[in-house]
């Protein structure tokens, strides 16, 4: 219960932080760059040298993968139907098919779970990265009309981002260097990432104009939050597998998006209203899902 409070207070804090302009305009920028580039790679050097490597570790680093590519699918389908343009279709695609797993996803299975689970949350978390920076930023590039695509780019953004250079040098360094004497620095780093990224999520909420985009924003929250964790969960039952590593990759699926991804689609012009009010509404609805879907984790005994 305590930290369901902690999470509560961190994003409260936030949202009044904001509405009092106390802070400046842009001080969540200062606070994911403290995140991105310190307390994530921390968390990396925390847990991945001590994860002991099986062929069921492949389910966390695929299931990200599944799901963009039956988001883009659903997505693409729906904007055909309802005759949408290339920008609004593209924002869709970017907001309903990649989840918040670290923002949300480190927090909510410290509550819900325990913090020894982050190992696996991590996996996750670095290939939906990889697929934000790669075929993310190129289906927004594709849908927005003043930009061109740039291989070069794409390819610098995602060799540079600090969480993999992080994850990387966490599984090859510690082969070579003993580096447990840090240990307790980087479980102090890794502890400031969940009231930190709950603190900026409540500097940017912003729920302004939502009714009048109630029906795409059901829609992309309606695969987000619950089909997508469905289509894995009914995978992970396909493979037989069973067992936390098999539930926190679902836990993780039934996140909401990924607050960078937003901010692609507002970089883009891929109708950055409507994609931050997909972001903004899945995480509080968010609140209410993953807690459903922790029951049926945890009691329904199917995986």
């Amino acid at each position: 219960m305590a930290n369901f409070i902690l999470i509560g207070l961190c994003i409260l804090a936030g949202i009044l932080f904001r509405k009092s302009k106390s802070l400046p305009k842009d001080a969540h920028k200062g606070i994911n760059a403290w995140i991105i580039y310190i307390a994530l790679p921390a968390v990396s050097f925390k847990y991945l040298p001590h994860i002991t490597w099986t062929k069921d570790l492949l389910f966390p680093a695929l299931a990200p993968i599944g799901v963009w590519l039956l988001g883009w699918l659903f997505i693409t389908l729906y904007s055909r139907i309802r005759n949408m343009n290339k920008a609004t279709s593209g924002g869709l695609k970017l907001t309903s098919s990649l989840s918040n797993t670290s923002f949300v996803g480190f927090p909510l299975i410290v509550a819900y779970f325990s913090e020894k689970e982050l190992a696996i949350a991590i996996i996750c978390d670095q290939v939906t990265f990889m697929l934000l920076s790669t075929i993310g930023v190129i289906v927004a590039i594709r849908s927005s009309q003043h930009q061109k695509l740039n291989p070069k780019v794409v390819l610098k953004k995602v060799l540079t981002f600090p969480p993999l250079i992080g994850c990387v040098l966490a599984l090859t360094l510690p082969r070579f260097i003993d580096v447990s004497s840090l240990d307790p620095l980087f479980d102090k780093l890794a502890g400031a990432v969940g009231p930190l990224a709950l603190f900026s999520i409540g500097l940017q909420l912003k729920f302004g104009g939502w009714f009048s985009e109630l029906q795409h924003i059901s829609f992309a929250l309606l695969y987000k939050l619950i089909l997508a964790p469905l289509v894995v969960l009914i995978i992970a039952l396909g493979l037989g597998m069973h067992g936390i590593i098999a539930k926190i990759t679902i836990f993780e699926m039934a996140m909401p998006t990924l607050l960078t991804a937003g901010v692609v689609a507002d970089q883009y012009n891929l109708n950055p209203k409507l994609s931050n009010l997909v972001v903004g509404i899945g995480i509080l609805l968010s609140f209410i899902t993953t807690g459903l879907w922790w029951l049926v984790l945890t009691y329904s005994g199917v995986v």
